[in-house]
Order: structure tokens, then C-alpha cells, then sequence
């Protein structure tokens, strides 16, 4: 059981009732990057309340940035938690503590990097964008502040990645708690009383994902864990980061083309409709987020199970993972689907008051909501991949649905004559849709089982 590496709240995932288990290691993650959806809703709400429609597109189009550079963040902590589940799993103590001291440094020299390339870049993004001119301003703001605080995102992330390979969602679950409370009280401040738009919510934002991070590391020094934080503790190990990069690597460059695909769908539509159609898309993608919990917390749920399964030579195991995780994510997306095409004015007048934002919003969910279903068994497929090893399949395969289908298919779609934002919304299901079907072929193909690491 990996003794010497952490005595406290580790969980073996490869013995007892699946479905239990499963829900048990879900429900605090699901907890968790609820209230870090949080920290991007709360902003669109505030700013949508206090300031205007170019404020409100500044988030929305800063937020996509964002997302960019945090899909590359938690693609590479995965990759970590996959290699610690798969070495606790297999009770490999020296692969456990090499791994971390590893990951802990690459992510220390990806974020000083990141950090400078977002710096330089403000600008030339912006107008990659297309971004409104009355909105120009205000989103770059949004961006520096934000990538001010790129290296909080990875330590935060780094160390609950760490704990959930231990079978531990429920510590990660505390510290965000308090800083959502923190971050809400900052917008609050920042943009409702001194007036500072959307910047002012970047800058509470970050001061929270700096607070989450500091509160894992106090935490973590109070307990009996041997990573002890100094200086001469951060190195790499060849062997271990040809790992983290083998297997974090693939779903870090998934998850920001993922996003990436998403920017060029915003700009497609705010060349067709201008700053409310922006506007609608930014609201669109803070209601996913929330949809997206269930799918999202499962999926990483199914990982680290897997992985451990898998670690410990038990494959039987790790495929029913898979299956009960698909069974309970679906009642999930069917009441979001109800929701979103029964309900979705009183949905988005959460959001923001404006009338012409909520009918534009509603059109364009009407179609979009389809994949609140379809993506049960994308993300469930895709953790299961990752848990057994694959991630450059699950990489190919979601780069496919998103440049072979959901790209195009928006710019085809925009370019019908009376195109609105109802038809455009169908890209992302039909995209979603071949992302399955690939994802079931090589499921019954059996490649899975196998996997080599150094």
C-alpha cells in the first residue's frame, strides 16, 4: 500500500462493490470542479448584472483563454494521477514518490512558461478572436490578470491530481470550498462596488486559485507525507516524466484543442452576430460547464479506479467501472436535457436580465442540449482510456470529433442563408456522435488491455 509515501485518507479502489465506490470517489470531484465552475459563473453572473453586453462578452471571450490554458493544466494532472493510481495500485512505493517529486517540477517550469507566452500574447488573441471592438479592452484586462495566476492553476491541480491517484477526492473538495466562498466575495467587491468590469473578477479569481493552492500545501505539511516541499525536493526523474509526458501529453494537447475548437467556433459566430451572439455562446459554455459536472466527475472517477484496477491486474473489474459509470451519468444528462429545452429562460436569467441575450441563448440550446446525453458516454469511454493507459487514442479520437465535424460543420452551418444560432448548435452533438462511435470500435477491438511503461 505504498507505505511511506502517505498514511492518511488513501483508498484501495480494486476490492468491494463497484457502484458504491465509484459514486463515493465522484461525488466530491463532481463537488469540487462545481465550485470552480463556480469562480467563471459567478464572474459572468456579476458582470452581466453590473456591467454591459461588451463587459459580459470580455468574459466570456477572456474565459475562453482561459479554458485553453486549463485544459492543458488538468490534461497533465490526470496524466499524474493515472501513474500514481497505476503504481499505488501495483504498491510500487519508489515509482510513487519519483513520480510526484517529477510532476511537481514540470509543472513548476510549464506554468513560469506559460505565464510569459500569455503575457506577450494579449493582444495578437484578442483579435484572433474577432473579439468586438467595444469589448477589446476590457478583455485583455481579463486575460493578463487571469494569466497572472496560471501557476496557482497548477499547483492546486498538481496536488489534488497527487491525492485522487491516492483514491482521495475528498480533501481537494475542501480547499476549493473555501476559496469559492473567498472568490465570490472578491467579484463582489472588485466588480460591483469599485466598478472594475471584467478584469475585476479575473483578479478575484485568481487571488482564490491562489488561496486553494496555499491550504493543499499547509495541508499537506501537517500530514505524514514525505514530499517535503523544499527546494532540493523538485526533480526529474528520466524515466517518470517520459511517463507523465506518454500519458499526460496526449490529453493535455486533447483538451486545449478541445477548447481551441470552441474559440473558433465563438469567433465564427461573432462574425455572423455580433457582440450578442458572443455574448450567448459565453453563457452557453457556463451552463455547460455545470452539465458537464456529472459526465466530467465520473469520467475521472473511472481513471483512477482503472487505473488501479488495471495496476493491480484485474481488467475484469476495470471494464464494469466503465459500464456503471455510463448508467449513472446518464440520469444526469437526461434531467440537464429536460431542463435546458424545457426551461432554459429561467436557466439563463441566472446568468443575465437582458431579454435579447436569453432569446438568443435559448435558440441556440435548443439544439446544443442534444449532447447533455451523448457525452455520458464520450466522457465515461474517454475515462476509461485514460485509466487503462491510452490517452493518444482518446486524444485522436476527440481531435476527429472536433476538427473533422464540429469546426467545419459551425462554419458550413453559419453559412446557410437565415443560419441562426438554432442550426449551429447541432455542430457539437453530430461531432459528439462520431466521438462514440469510434470510441465503441476500439472499446470491442480489446487494445486497451495492453499497455508499457518505462
Amino acid at each position: 500500500m505504498a507505505e511511506g509515501v502517505m498514511r492518511f485518507k488513501e483508498h484501495s479502489l480494486t476490492e468491494g462493490n463497484i457502484t458504491p465506490q465509484l459514486i463515493r470517489f465522484a461525488i466530491p470531484y463532481m463537488s469540487a470542479n462545481l465550485l470552480q465552475a463556480l469562480y467563471g459563473a459567478i464572474d459572468t453572473v456579476i458582470v452581466g448584472h453590473y456591467t454591459n453586453a461588451a463587459g459580459l462578452s470580455a468574459a466570456a471571450i477572456g474565459s475562453q483563454f482561459m479554458f485553453l490554458i486549463n485544459g492543458i493544466i488538468i490534461g497533465l494532472s490526470l496524466g499524474g494521477t493515472i501513474l500514481i493510481a497505476r503504481y499505488f495500485g501495483a504498491k510500487s512505493d519508489t515509482d510513487i514518490k519519483e513520480t510526484i517529486g517529477t510532476m511537481f517540477t514540470l509543472f513548476a517550469i510549464v506554468s513560469i512558461a506559460l505565464t510569459m507566452v500569455m503575457f506577450a500574447s494579449v493582444r495578437p488573441l484578442v483579435r484572433v478572436l474577432q473579439t468586438p471592438s467595444e469589448a477589446v479592452s476590457q478583455t485583455e484586462g481579463y486575460i493578463f490578470i487571469s494569466s497572472a495566476g496560471i501557476s496557482f492553476m497548477f499547483a492546486y491541480n498538481a496536488l489534488s491530481a497527487m491525492l485522487r491517484g491516492f483514491g482521495d477526492s475528498k480533501s481537494p473538495l475542501a480547499f476549493v470550498a473555501i476559496a469559492s466562498v473567498c472568490n465570490v466575495i472578491g467579484d463582489l467587491i472588485l466588480v460591483a462596488v469599485f466598478k472594475m468590469g471584467a478584469p475585476g473578477a479575473a483578479l478575484a479569481t485568481i487571488l482564490s486559485q491562489g488561496l486553494s493552492a496555499a491550504l493543499a500545501v499547509i495541508y499537506l505539511k501537517k500530514q505524514n507525507f514525505h514530499f517535503d516541499f523544499k527546494l532540493d525536493s523538485f526533480r526529474i526523474k528520466r524515466e517518470k516524466l517520459k511517463n507523465l509526458i506518454k500519458i499526460g501529453l496526449p490529453m493535455c494537447v486533447q483538451m486545449s484543442m478541445t477548447t481551441v475548437s470552441f474559440m473558433f467556433i465563438m469567433a465564427t459566430v461573432s462574425v455572423m452576430g455580433g457582440v450578442v451572439a458572443s455574448a450567448a455562446i459565453g453563457i452557453t459554455s457556463k451552463i455547460n460547464g455545470f452539465v458537464m459536472l456529472p459526465p466530467i466527475a465520473f469520467s475521472a472517477a473511472i481513471s483512477a479506479m482503472v487505473s488501479q484496477n488495471m495496476g493491480a491486474g484485474r481488467p475484469k473489474r476495470a471494464i464494469k467501472c466503465l459500464y456503471v459509470g455510463i448508467s449513472v451519468t446518464l440520469i444526469f444528462g437526461v434531467i440537464s436535457f429536460a431542463l435546458l429545452q424545457f426551461f432554459s429562460p429561467a436557466v439563463i436569467n441566472i446568468f443575465t436580465p437582458d431579454t435579447e441575450l436569453i432569446r438568443a441563448t435559448s435558440l441556440y440550446l435548443k439544439s446544443f442540449s442534444i449532447d447533455c446525453i451523448l457525452v455520458c458516454f464520450v466522457f465515461c469511454l474517454n475515462g476509461f482510456f485514460n485509466g487503462c493507459g491510452h490517452t493518444r487514442f482518446s486524444m485522436i479520437n476527440n481531435l476527429m470529433a472536433a476538427f473533422l465535424i464540429r469546426v467545419p460543420a459551425t462554419w458550413l452551418l453559419s453559412k446557410i442563408p437565415g443560419a441562426d444560432l438554432f442550426s449551429i448548435g447541432f455542430a457539437t452533438p453530430m461531432s459528439s456522435l462520431l466521438s462514440i462511435t469510434i470510441g465503441i470500435i476500439y472499446l470491442r477491438s480489446g487494445r486497451w488491455r495492453k499497455l508499457k511503461l518505462s
